[in-house]
């Protein structure tokens, strides 16, 4: 096999290299910068140019060298690189050929361009590795404009009845993505230190977002009426909510979608978005890499192969380490147990 599925990771013999590994390795190959797929440890990574400015901050001084999209490095008998994957900035799918024989792992992704990462596209391969976070029928996305339509209203609304908007988010990707759709006109918009972190390593690499304010312990609340917050969706429920004073509070999420979520989150509002593939983004990537054997990785695992098997592909399930998107976490860790 072109890849192997080991104790630590996704493993290509041809180049003694792992695809995102959870476990301490020679040479890792890392598609994006959350946690759950960029460790700590690794004597070596190769990541894109975009993901490195985040992968660096949150992983200190280690051995990074970086690649543009497309350009292949052979490394030992294999060709290796890195496509855009569309779930945030610097994100890739790995494309491995050996002897003619080519694989894709996906990382995670989606096929919106959501304005922010770099559009998804679509790989040709034979064997095609695939996250299935959201691999069932009911999970579809807003669109972008409706979108920004709800969250502006909402802010705009809690504004006016003297309430701070506090919103759930990853401080990676999905931040960013809001930011890019709210209304600077409505008020400021105000930061979780976690999140202004990383918009800040955002801006640093040239992308153009509003401008924030980060919620500091001698930070005048007072002067901020009727604010937007973003926080990770850690932060909600803390004693770091106290000092906001009256909040709107709500979750921006996949998990939105399920009828039963925001009211156990004890949320205001659900808006449903993600920074992975809806059903359909699922079901177009992998119709658009023509491959034939399909693995399928965190999520619902045995649905989507089950329903991949009855479209004609030849699909496995692959045991991993790696998240999704949790209610619970500032970032993917472990198992979503809102299923």
């Amino acid at each position: 096999m072109v890849l192997e599925f080991t104790e630590a990771g996704i493993y290509c013999p041809a180049a003694d290299a792992y695809i995102d590994p959870w476990r301490p390795v020679e040479r890792a190959l890392i598609t994006h910068g959350h946690s759950d797929h960029a460790r700590w440890g690794h004597r070596a990574y190769l990541a894109t140019e975009a993901a490195a400015p985040v992968i660096r901050h949150r992983l200190g001084d280690i051995r990074l060298q970086t690649t543009p999209y497309g350009e292949v490095h052979r490394i030992g008998d294999a060709n290796i690189s890195f496509h855009p994957a569309g779930h945030v900035p610097g994100s890739a799918q790995i494309r491995v050929e050996v002897g003619g024989e080519v694989w894709v792992a996906s990382g995670d992704y989606k096929v919106v361009d959501d304005g922010l990462s770099e559009p998804f596209e679509p790989v040709r391969c034979d064997t095609f590795i695939t996250e299935s976070t959201f691999g069932l029928p009911i999970y579809t996305w807003t669109p972008q404009d409706v979108l920004a339509e709800e969250l502006n209203q909402w802010w705009a609304d809690s504004a006016a009845q003297g309430k701070r908007a506090v919103l759930g988010v990853y401080a990676l990707g999905k931040a960013q993505r809001i930011l890019r759709l709210l209304d600077p006109s409505i008020g400021p918009i105000l930061t979780h230190g976690a999140v202004e972190a990383v918009t800040q390593v955002l801006r640093d690499q040239g992308l153009s977002l509003p401008d924030t304010v980060q919620i500091r312990a001698e930070t005048d609340l007072t002067a901020y009426p009727g604010a937007m917050v973003l926080a990770p969706p850690s932060a909600l429920g803390t004693p770091w909510m106290r000092k906001l004073g009256p909040v709107s509070t709500g979750f921006a999420s996949g998990w939105m979608r399920l009828r039963g979520v925001r009211r156990r989150r004890a949320a205001d509002r659900g808006f449903i978005v993600s920074d992975h593939a809806d059903w359909d983004g699922l079901n177009t990537a992998i119709a658009e890499t023509g491959a034939s054997r399909v693995y399928v990785t965190h999520g619902y695992t045995a649905q989507f192969s089950r329903w991949l098997s009855d479209q004609g592909y030849e699909a496995g399930i692959v045991e991993t380490e790696y998240g999704g998107e949790t209610l619970d976490d500032a970032e993917p860790e472990g198992t979503p147990d809102e299923r």
